[in-house]
């Protein structure tokens, strides 16, 4: 039975054009934070601006055109 917090993130994740692509973002993201790099802060940096990006994408609703008026 799934618990609350991963019943939130299904959700959220099922709205999203990318799902599989934000988790691989944070995913790198974490490791970068772990692993030390020569430049200090900048590609964290790049990647969480790129995961905040890609969670902000949402999927396009689509539009219906609006129906004719049948009247007079």
């Amino acid at each position: 039975m799934p618990g609350p917090v991963n019943s939130l993130v299904q959700r959220y994740a099922g709205r999203l054009r990318y799902p599989r692509l934000l988790l691989l973002m944070l995913a790198l993201f974490g490791a970068d934070l772990v692993f030390p790099d020569a430049v200090p802060f900048v590609d964290e940096i790049l990647l969480g601006l790129g995961t905040v990006l890609l969670g902000s994408l949402r999927k396009r609703r689509s539009e219906q055109p609006p129906a004719p008026d049948s009247g007079d």
